[in-house]
């Protein structure tokens, strides 16, 4: 089963680009692709830009509406995601322990739907 690993964080809160704890964390994100990619079970996965960069879309009584950054309120944005495919949640949930921001955000676990029959 595929699931995603979303990964949210506290931009005050984790390690400042260019400092050597941003390095020693990012080498922590490096291991675990690697190890992810050495178990067989990494789909994919991507940082995002931060949220200044996002556009939301919605659409109300047939118009669309754009707004700048993200729609929802919180300290905590997302910052990445991982897509996985393991046997089982107890699996997912051991890989998000794994991601180094887990420390001091929230990786959110989700299993993906799939809409298409033909495989």
């Amino acid at each position: 089963m595929q699931y995603m690993l979303l990964i949210y964080n506290d931009p005050t809160t984790e390690p400042r680009y260019g400092t050597p704890e941003f390095e020693a964390m990012m080498g922590k994100f490096f291991a675990l692709n690697e190890q992810m990619k050495a178990d067989k079970v990494l789909v994919s996965g991507e940082g995002l830009r931060g949220i200044e960069t996002a556009t939301s879309v919605r659409v109300r009584s047939g118009k669309t509406e754009t707004m700048d950054g993200p729609f929802a309120e919180t300290r905590e944005h997302l910052g990445g995601y991982y897509v996985i495919e393991v046997p089982d949640l107890d699996a997912a949930l051991r890989y998000a322990a794994m991601v180094p921001s887990a420390q001091w955000g929230t990786v959110e676990v989700r299993p993906l739907m799939t809409y298409n029959p033909a495989g």
